[in-house]
């Protein structure tokens, strides 16, 4: 584990601020817009330390970009995200996990692991769009 420096924890509190998926130079950006002095590679990497000890979720966006989130730490969860606004929501697949297992049994694999987000849009952007 690494020490918890000032800059780690502002790049932490800024994640746990925002709802959705964010890109390093976004949260970059608002932290600076607080003040801050933190620079871009350090919030990089700040942030790819805690996806690896698991305080933070990682994808990659459409366009091949690094978005992180703040999670539930020790909780193997799957998310649902917005493709419109952002918002997501951990969710809890079963069959998934069933599957997995399945899959990997069936061809002599042992120890499986899996992501899986699934992207489409939310409630609001879906009446939104159906609205205009």
């Amino acid at each position: 584990m690494k020490r918890n420096t000032w800059q780690r924890e502002a790049v932490r509190e800024a994640l746990g601020g925002n709802d959705g998926f964010v890109s390093a130079q976004s949260l970059h950006s608002k932290l600076r817009d607080t003040g801050s002095p933190i620079g871009l590679a350090t919030v990089y990497r700040a942030l790819s330390d805690l996806a690896v000890e698991g305080e933070a979720d990682s994808l990659q966006s459409d366009q091949g970009e690094a978005l992180y989130r703040a999670c539930t730490p020790g909780q193997h969860h799957h998310h649902l995200i917005c493709r419109n606004c952002g918002l997501t929501v951990e969710i809890e697949a079963h069959a998934v996990e069933a599957w997995a297992h399945e899959v990997a049994t069936e061809n002599g694999f042992t120890q499986p692991s899996h992501v899986v987000d699934v992207f489409g849009l939310c409630r609001a952007c879906s009446a939104a769009a159906a609205a205009s």
